[in-house]
């Protein structure tokens, strides 16, 4: 199968999805599966994992819902309120519902950047493992630091890292950046996501050109077999269309073998978040 790995869904209104500003005009509508399934056929894309885009347990019933009645969702990266004392009630509530794979939080909309470090954070995400579920990393650059003392509190853990922790792309920086993604690197159950780089860039200005140093940065320290594919639509359409995404990502990896690229296009998300 072809997933996109990263995708959102929403019923737009102001006050719940108050971090789309007005410069932002594109995504102040709705996003939803009627909306998406012809992208994905116009884009050769089997299937995808849809992710929260707003901190709410309904959100996160809401996906789940939408997973039950559209087959090309395969899998949903949820929220629930991990530094909570009853984030195991929410997870176990959610237990029987099989298309939740993954949870997240926004990390890099946190006040202060050592929030990853919280004890009550670590707690919540230490319930994750027995539940069989990953956990989505959502970084800016600046967090990678403190993303690699928090993954190495939990070894065991699969963790997936969301649009290459964000580089600094508009400005063509590559350090303390490059360094730092390439000792994540080193922990084998962290993933990444090959995904948002045009939004990191100027959103009339970017090339493929200049995006492509680092996806090459980033293949190099995870290897295809940690990569996978998506395109963090709707958000994308700030830079570029969905088929644009695809085809600019598929124009990368067409230099790796058969076996890696299917790895990057597919099977890589169907091992990280078990979907079926």
């Amino acid at each position: 199968m072809k997933i996109d790995a990263h995708h959102h869904f929403w019923n737009y209104n102001a006050g719940e999805y108050a971090w789309i500003s007005g410069s932002m005009g594109v995504l102040r509508k709705d996003y939803l599966p009627e909306t998406l399934a012809p992208e994905l056929e116009a884009a050769g894309i089997d299937g995808v994992v849809s992710v929260q885009a707003r901190q709410s347990l309904k959100e996160t019933e809401w996906l789940l819902d939408l997973a039950a009645e559209h087959d090309f969702i395969k899998g949903v990266v949820g929220w629930v309120p991990l530094v909570s004392p009853e984030a195991g009630r929410d997870l176990d509530n959610f237990a029987p519902d099989h298309f939740l794979k993954a949870v997240r939080h926004v990390l890099h909309d946190e006040p202060g950047d050592d929030y990853v470090l919280r004890a009550d954070f670590n707690a919540g995400v230490g319930l994750l493992e027995s539940r069989h579920l990953a956990y989505d990393i959502l970084i800016f650059e600046r967090h990678l630091r403190q993303t690699i003392q928090f993954v190495d509190m939990h070894p065991q853990q699969i963790f997936v890292l969301d649009h290459l922790a964000k580089p600094k792309i508009k400005d063509n920086e590559f350090e303390p950046w490059r360094k730092y993604m390439r000792q994540l690197a080193e922990r084998e159950n962290v993933y990444c996501k090959i995904s948002g780089m045009a939004v990191e860039a100027d959103h009339q200005a970017w090339t493929p050109e200049q995006l492509k140093p680092y996806y090459e940065i980033t293949l190099e320290a995870f290897g295809p077999r940690r990569l996978m594919f998506g395109t963090d639509w709707p958000v994308c359409l700030l830079a570029c269309e969905y088929r644009q995404w695809s085809e600019i990502v598929r124009g990368f990896v067409a230099e790796l073998s058969d076996s890696e690229q299917q790895r990057i296009l597919g099977e890589t998300a169907v091992e990280a978040y078990h979907l079926e």
